[in-house]
C-alpha cells in the first residue's frame, strides 16, 4: 500500500448500512493510520461526563467559566478510560502527537491542567476511548462500504453542531446522507 493513500488526518464517515452501534453514524477524526493498523477518536458521540467531573477525578480545579460543563466525548470502545484531547493550535505539551499542521492529539495532565488555567489550547475537545484497527481491517471495512473518508476539517471538529457532523461531513465529500439507503442491494 502506497503512504499516500494512508487516512490519518481524514474524518471517516459511516456509512447508512454501518450497523455497529459504537460507529453507526459515526464521525471519526483519524489520527494515525499505517500498514500496522488506524488509530481515530470518534467525535460525535458523547460519554456521559462532563469536563468538570474529569478534572475533578484528575484533581485538577478550574474557575474559567463553563470549562466544568464542556462535553466530553466517547472516542471509541478502546481503552474507555484513557483522554485523548484533540485541539488546535499544536502547542507544547507532553506526550502530544501532531496529526497536521493546525491539529493535535495530546494524552498527558498537562494540557488538562493548561485548560483549567485558562492556558490551554484555542480550541479543543476531550474525548475519552479510541476507535483502533488492526493491520488491513480498515481497508478491508473500506472494501465493504462501511465507511466514507475526507480530508479532516477543523471547522467540524470545533464549530459544527454535535448532531450535524455526520451529514457535514458527508457533505465535504459532495455526499448527501439523506438520499442513501442503509442498506446493500446486489444486481
Amino acid at each position: 500500500m502506497l503512504t499516500t493513500s494512508y487516512l490519518a488526518n481524514h474524518l471517516l464517515i459511516a456509512m447508512p448500512g454501518l450497523d455497529d452501534p459504537n460507529f453507526s453514524r459515526g464521525v471519526t477524526f483519524m489520527c494515525q493510520h499505517n500498514a500496522d493498523g488506524a488509530l481515530g477518536i470518534v467525535v460525535n458521540r458523547l460519554s456521559q461526563y462532563t469536563l468538570g467531573e474529569v478534572l475533578e477525578q484528575m484533581n485538577i480545579s478550574t474557575h474559567v467559566p463553563g470549562l466544568a460543563d464542556q462535553p466530553v466525548y466517547a472516542g471509541g470502545p478502546v481503552q474507555t478510560d484513557r483522554g485523548f484531547v484533540v485541539h488546535e493550535p499544536c502547542a507544547g505539551f507532553d506526550s502530544t502527537f501532531k496529526v497536521s499542521d493546525q491539529v493535535c492529539v495530546t494524552t498527558s495532565r498537562d494540557v488538562l491542567a493548561a485548560m483549567a488555567q485558562g492556558r490551554g489550547p484555542q480550541r479543543a475537545l476531550v474525548a475519552l476511548g479510541y476507535a483502533g484497527w488492526g493491520a488491513g481491517q480498515l481497508e478491508d471495512e473500506i472494501k465493504q462500504n462501511s465507511w466514507l473518508n475526507v480530508p479532516a476539517s477543523p471547522s467540524i471538529l470545533f464549530e459544527t453542531p454535535l448532531q450535524a457532523r455526520w451529514t457535514a461531513a458527508a457533505m465535504l465529500a459532495g455526499v448527501d446522507m439523506r438520499l442513501l439507503t442503509d442498506y446493500v442491494g446486489h444486481a
